[in-house]
């Protein structure tokens, strides 16, 4: 199975080996202490171990969420049927399903930067307090929170996401109407059996956790909050080009590791194929490195005026991409 190539590599340059076993180890180690961290979040008996538990249920969440993308590139596993089950024990620990996420992350590659999918901006004819609130719903978390809505909706109405209402709607509204477009595209039984999975997942956590909904609440909004402040901020500000509109982002070497060099994002963007054990060495010398923080704290002002002159266009899909279910 292989990833998107949003732009071919040199023919003369061989693609890294994946590191199967070392993911495979690496998820059930972060599954585990995820469960560890629900588990002190919701019998501790005292609310700073729950915050405590819920922080680092925020980061033990984001290096389980590094693996599904792993998966949605197909570099998780060499093996093909090991890197779909891995990619859908992934999305049931966000909760999402892996289809969905799939479809909706192989479209960013195609359309980040564009007019499409440019949250820091606002076009001339866009309203600046709109995309505002936009940004401020990423920083909450929302962001992340609109994911298990969406899947929640797809379970119980699939149709829903074919409908042109909720596509001219709803979906347009808030910025998403190319993703809903692409899974609306997606045939619903194999997907929707992907929800049942990830319902079936998260129910057996609350009951065999005994864990009360604000406790689940509290944990899955710090890993919401943590996950969405990086999803932009990876593309805050970058130059307005498919691939080249991304940042290397410094983190500590904690968090780094944590989030399996998701914070090289450039050099992602421009070789996909890569697994997340090499993108340092993809990282090259003349690579502007920017920290986290100022990236992230810019968000907080708001949208600014798009670049003028026209935005890139979005790539057509890549014969080469993994096959979506």
């Amino acid at each position: 199975m292989t990833a998107i190539e949003t732009a071919a590599p040199p023919a003369t340059r061989v693609l890294p080996a994946i590191p199967g076993r070392l993911n495979l180890a690496i998820l059930a180690a972060a599954i585990l202490a995820s469960l560890v961290c629900l588990w002190a979040a919701a019998h501790g008996g005292s609310p700073w171990l729950t915050a405590l538990a819920a922080l680092a249920f925020s980061f033990t969440g984001n290096t389980i969420f590094a693996l599904q993308h792993e998966a949605v590139h197909g570099v998780f596993h060499a093996d093909r049927r090991i890197n779909e089950a891995a990619g859908i024990v992934c999305a049931a620990f966000f909760p999402t399903i892996f289809a969905v996420q799939r479809v909706s992350h192989l479209g960013h590659h195609r359309r980040n930067r564009t007019d499409e999918e440019l949250y820091d901006c606002h076009l001339p004819h866009q309203s600046r307090w709109l995309k505002t609130y936009w940004i401020y719903c990423l920083l909450f978390g929302f962001y992340w929170s609109i994911i298990p809505v969406a899947m929640a909706v797809y379970v119980l109405w699939p149709w829903s996401f074919r409908s042109r209402w909720f596509q001219d709607g709803p979906a347009r509204w808030w910025g998403f109407r190319p993703f809903v477009l692409d899974i609306a595209a997606l045939p619903i039984g194999p997907v929707w059996r992907q929800g049942l999975v990830t319902l079936a997942v998260q129910t057996a956590i609350v009951v065999g956790l005994d864990l009360d909904a604000v406790t689940w609440l509290v944990c899955w909004w710090a890993f919401g909050i943590n996950w969405s402040s990086v999803q932009y901020t990876d593309h805050a500000g970058a130059p307005r080009d498919v691939i080249e509109g991304a940042w290397n982002l410094r983190f500590t070497p904690l968090s780094q590791a944590l989030f399996l060099n998701y914070n090289l994002h450039l050099a992602h963007h421009r070789r996909p194929q890569v697994p997340w054990i090499h993108l340092p060495a993809e990282v090259r010398p003349g690579d502007a490195r920017p920290s986290f923080w100022p990236i992230w704290a810019r968000l907080w002002l708001g949208s600014r005026p798009a670049p003028p002159g026209p935005g890139p266009t979005p790539l057509p899909p890549s014969p080469s991409s993994p096959s979506l279910l």
